[in-house]
This record gives C-alpha cells, structure tokens and sequence, in this order.
C-alpha cells in the first residue's frame, strides 16, 4: 500500500516537473519565432548579397562608360594620326551592298538587257562597266555579246554615263532601278565602278576615280559617234562629274549637261555638315578629320569645279536628303547660276518637297522626272 502511494507520488512529481518546462500556448508561439530567426551573421549577410549585385552591377556599367568615353577620345587622335583611316570612311568602298550578288550577271537585277565590260584604263587597274541598252532595243538586245552592244552605242539614242556616291557597286538597288528608269526614257546607260569598288582592280582615290570616268567616257565617244552623251553623278559622284566635266570642258570637248543629284559644294562641309558625323562639335574637329582628308588628296570642290564648266547644268536635291544637307546643293547652284561660265548654257535647280520622301536616293521614283529631263 505504502508502495502503492510512493509511485503515485512520484509519478505525480514527474508531471508537475514536465508541466513546469513545457511551454504554454504563448510561449509556444514565441518560441517557434525565435526559432525561426536566422543568426546575426547570417541575416547580415543576407543584406550584403543583393547590395553586391548591385555594387557590381554599376562597377561593370561604369567601366563600360569609361571604355567607350576612352574609344571616342582615341579615335580622333588615331584618325589624325593615319589619315588612310578618313580616307577609307569618304571613300567606304570596302562597303560591298547588296552582299552576294555577281556583277558578271547584272541580268540577276532584273536587267536583261544589259552587258558587263571590263576596261582598263591604267596598268594594273582593271574596272567593271555595265552597258543598259534603251528598252526599245531590249528584244534585240537578247544573247548578244559585247561587240553588239558596243556597236550599239552608234544607235539614234542619247548616252548617260552614270557615276555613283561611295559605298557600294553598281548593283546597288537604287542605282539598278535608275538604270531601268533612264532605259525606258530612251537612253543607252553606262555606269561602272571605280578602281576600288566592286570587282575593279586598284586602289581608291579621287585622281584615279577621276581617271577611271575619263576613261569611260573617251571610250563611249569613240562609239558613240554624234549621239549626245550626259554625265549624272550622284552623291560622292557628283564630285568625280564636275572634276570630269571640268578637265572635259578645259580641253574643249564638253559634254552635252551635266546632272548632279544631291550635290555637296566641297568635302570639307559635307563632312562638317554630315548628320551622321558624332565629332562635327569636337574641340579641335577641323584639324582631327578634316584637314587628314585634305593630306590625303580629297576635295572633290564641286564649288571651284562649276566655275570651269561651260555645259548645261542640272541640280537634282530633295529637301529631306539625310545624308548631304539640301542646304549645300543649293549653295553650289548659287555658285553655278552667277558663275561666268555658264552665262551662255542653262543652270537648273530642281527642290523635291520633303512629304515626297525621296530622301538621299529615291529621286528616281519621281514621277516628273521624265518631263524634267527633257
């Protein structure tokens, strides 16, 4: 009996003492929060993670900026020093758009009745010409060889040699849809690349470019017979024209005009003009960009060329033109139109408004075009 009660007693002692450790609903709640918390180490390093993402994210960002502010601060420096690098980026023949295309098939265009030629108008330089008979001769035109299309030439219809803005060939698809515009007009049109672009041999300069048209031209009248020829330079091709037309016109044997589309008056303001250019506001831009040009032997002073030019003259620009500011095509038809060179032939400006959106290259599209020419 007494041993009876002694385990009950004791019993009892264990229970009280389990009660008196075991938490209450409160404690209870507390003590899983308290379990729950992370050690003072472990909560700050926590904070550290996300301020280290972002620490090292604004590192990268700012070395990022310093790089590029390092490049823009270089490249002046390495442009004046290696004046080839300016000449390079007027000339940008090393552009070759559309990629892929072979110039020996200019039928791939969509020109089916067009020749490709080759001439060399130097030693050692080689250029690619492509001959577009007018359309009224496409049917005949069809499988004929070279000495065809050169006897051509003899044929009742104008000439226009084309010559083309830097960066590109011949193929280009604005030039190409050009040529079937000025065959459908009646005229025989013969463009090529310069020594440098596309597949002709050399290296680029404004001499040799000069040259190369000279050469181009000389071998078109040698076929052509009295058939009046014209010359359309574009862009960057407005400049080897007037130099062309210029030597032309000095050893008397002009051509019958003279079209420039979107014209610039000299190289210096159209690279100082040029919406694209990020350095125009440079200190120092003049003696970093351009006077490299003027040490590399390019002028291309369609201002001092007009002056010499005794042919009709036709200035195509659009007022929209991104790439040579509209404001320099009128300026060098000031130039012309008082110039006493031409007091005896006809000097024409023709604006294109900017709703039309010919742009830089699209005058082509323009619907008065043909009344314009003629």
């Amino acid at each position: 009996m007494r041993k009876r009660n002694e385990s009950v007693t004791v019993e009892h002692e264990r229970a009280a003492a389990a009660a008196a450790t075991a938490p209450g609903p409160l404690d209870k709640g507390c003590s899983l929060r308290r379990s729950l918390r992370l050690p003072a180490s472990a909560a700050a390093e926590g904070m550290k993670r996300p301020l280290g993402r972002r620490y090292g994210l604004w590192f990268r960002l700012r070395k990022l900026i310093l790089w590029l502010l390092g490049v823009y601060i270089a490249i002046p420096f390495l442009v004046k020093l290696c004046p080839a690098i300016q000449a390079k980026l007027v000339f940008l023949n090393f552009v070759r758009v559309p990629y892929f295309i072979d110039l020996k098939r200019p039928q791939d265009q969509g020109l089916n009745h067009t020749c490709n030629y080759y001439l060399q108008p130097e030693e050692d330089v080689t250029i690619g010409v492509w001959h577009t008979v007018p359309a009224a001769l496409w049917r005949n035109a069809r499988g004929k060889e070279q000495p065809w299309f050169e006897e051509a030439l003899g044929s009742s219809h104008p000439v226009m040699l084309y010559l083309h803005g830097n960066a590109g060939t011949r193929g280009g698809d604005h030039r190409v849809e050009l040529y079937k515009v000025l065959s459908s007009l009646g005229y025989h049109v013969v463009t090529f690349d310069y020594r440098g672009w596309g597949d002709s041999v050399g290296s680029p300069s404004e001499r040799g470019m000069t040259y190369d048209a000279l050469h181009v031209f000389d071998w078109i009248k040698a076929r052509s017979g009295d058939n009046p020829v014209y010359i359309w330079g574009h862009s960057l091709g407005t400049g080897v024209a007037t130099n062309l037309v210029r030597r032309l016109c000095e050893r008397e044997t002009p051509p019958d005009a003279l079209i420039l589309e979107s014209p610039f008056t000299n190289i210096r303001e159209e690279a100082r003009s040029h919406p694209f250019s990020i350095y125009r506001y440079f200190p120092g831009f003049d003696w970093f960009f351009l006077d490299p040009i003027t040490t590399s032997g390019i002028k291309f002073a369609n201002d001092e060329n007009v002056k010499y030019i005794s042919c009709s003259l036709l200035i195509l620009h659009a007022e929209d033109d991104p790439v040579v500011p509209f404001h320099l095509g009128k300026k060098l038809y000031n130039i012309a139109a008082t110039s006493r060179s031409f007091r005896d032939y006809k000097v024409q400006f023709v604006p294109f408004h900017t709703d039309l959106g010919y742009r830089h290259k699209y005058i082509y599209r323009s619907p008065e075009l043909p009344r314009i020419l003629r």
